[in-house]
């Protein structure tokens, strides 16, 4: 397997900027597992919304399930799959919540329309129809009409801390390429997992 290498942060950039080019239509999708404290998985697709050596940042409503989940149990595992270049990269690790200020950042510079839809859904929570989140929407609409839309309380940026990387490659007859990073100590090791 090409372009790894010794540190699994520069390995993950590599690997995303070929998906980028190769598959240009949202590379940047990963599906999400979160459990509650009581271990009930669940698992959702998100965007991510930056990555550096610190870990992946995605932005959500904190009384989601995923937000639910990850207040009572921060462990996390991630997965992207790159069909087209016959890649995943898993990450699993610890979510934390990103500092206020970056959350506010971010979410002024989201669509209008994206903002006011963060303060008219209750995200996850049943709902009678959907003229409810109709008319909520127009309220919020009336409610910020000619002024910038803020930050709703409830809305936070997270980043996932990872301490497990793989890196897997599609080969022939199943004889897949797996290669894994631990952290242990402070230091990354690198292993080759059989297929």
């Amino acid at each position: 397997m090409k372009n790894t290498g010794k540190n699994p942060f520069k390995a993950f950039q590599i690997w995303f900027m070929a998906a980028t080019k190769a598959a240009p239509f949202l590379p940047e999708a990963f599906a999400l597992a979160t459990a509650s404290k009581n271990n009930k998985p669940s698992v959702r697709i998100l965007l991510m919304k930056g990555f550096d050596k610190n870990g992946l940042v995605f932005y959500t409503n904190e009384t989601s399930r995923k937000g639910r989940d990850i207040s009572e149990n921060d462990n996390a595992a991630i997965v992207f799959w790159w069909q087209k270049l016959k890649r995943q990269v898993r990450m699993e690790g610890k979510v934390k919540k990103l500092p206020p200020k970056t959350a506010d950042i971010y979410f002024a510079s989201r669509p209008r329309e994206s903002q006011i839809g963060a303060w008219a859904s209750a995200q996850s929570k049943i709902i009678p129809n959907k003229k409810w989140i109709e008319d909520r929407i127009k309220f919020f609409e009336l409610k910020f009409k000619s002024k910038p839309v803020p930050r709703p309380p409830y809305w936070h940026g997270y980043r996932l801390i990872p301490r497990h990387f793989e890196f897997w490659q599609e080969r022939p007859f199943r004889l897949h390429d797996r290669i894994v990073y631990g952290l242990s100590r402070g230091k990354w090791s690198v292993r080759r997992l059989a297929p």
